[in-house]
């Protein structure tokens, strides 16, 4: 009878921590970023958590700990509504919970996804806050998912109600055309990925990659050099067929490839200049 079971009032995170076993430690990826996050998706729907970032961090090392994990994991935290009723109104009655699984590894080693473009759109803003990570408009994930495997797809591209590229059906977009990285603007019914604008980061510093964020019209993804997506869970996925028309070469682009090795390096501790965006959950070693 949980009102969220019911009606879908509830929010959620993604998150990884991934392992270094040189160092020996588990490190969660941006971790103050993800639950600033987590808090502006439940308050979009009237969910208060009690607990800052801060607090949030510290219950999920605990949590981490207490599991003992010496290997990559996947985190998902959530709040919902939490009353026994049937009605739909959004009460006061919230809870928090998150939980912690060994994830099923990176995606570095895939050879190109293809996918397709749904003939479903993009959930609207003004009617579910796309930008929040709201349980109930994820129906909308799933119909475009499950309708593009069931095609031989791996995945789809999603359109706005306006015919512009919004994102995967789980994953946000780039292209690469005429070495310019181009993604659509967070106001285009997108998530505001935390992967995403890590990446834009790392294009720009690291890889002198000019990012463009804008409209993107379909047939620009035909003609596009390169395409990956990206988010938590699928990390970077280089895009090798989109609408059974060869992206690029058919193979995984240079500078997908690039920001991908660069990437794991980032999220594994081997990049020092990144390590604020870790979170380290065991005590060293040397200072036990």
């Amino acid at each position: 009878m949980t009102q969220a079971f019911n009606y879908g009032t509830g929010v959620f995170a993604g998150m990884r921590a991934y392992w270094n076993d040189d160092e020996r430690q588990l490190f969660i990826f941006r971790a103050t970023d993800h639950f600033e996050r987590f808090r502006q998706s439940a308050s979009l729907i009237r969910i208060n958590v009690p607990y800052t970032e801060r607090e949030l961090t510290d219950i999920l090392i605990e949590l981490l700990r207490i599991e003992d994990y010496h290997d990559n994991t996947y985190i998902r935290p959530l709040a919902y509504k939490a009353s026994a009723i049937t009605g739909v109104g959004l009460d006061d009655n919230d809870a928090v919970t998150m939980f912690a699984q060994p994830s099923i590894g990176y995606i570095k080693d895939i050879q190109g996804l293809k996918l397709g473009f749904s003939a479903w759109r993009r959930v609207e803003d003004n009617a579910i806050p796309a930008r929040g990570k709201i349980s109930g408009a994820y129906a909308n994930s799933a119909l475009i998912k499950t309708d593009a495997t069931l095609a031989g797809y791996d995945d789809a591209l999603v359109l706005t109600e306006d015919g512009h590229v919004s994102e995967a059906s789980t994953s946000n977009v780039f292209i690469i055309r005429k070495g310019v990285a181009i993604t659509p603007s967070i106001t285009s019914n997108t998530l505001e990925g935390i992967t995403r604008r890590s990446l834009i980061e790392l294009l720009r510093t690291e890889l002198g990659i000019e990012v463009v964020e804008r409209p993107i019209d379909r047939t620009e993804c035909y003609i596009a050099d390169e395409i990956f997506l990206c988010g938590t869970g699928m990390q970077i996925g280089p895009v090798t067929q989109l609408d059974h028309r060869t992206v690029g070469t058919g193979e995984i682009g240079t500078i997908t490839n690039q920001l991908r090795e660069l990437f794991f390096k980032v999220v594994t501790g081997n990049m020092p200049r990144y390590r604020d965006w870790l979170t380290p959950v065991y005590v060293p070693e040397k200072m036990r």
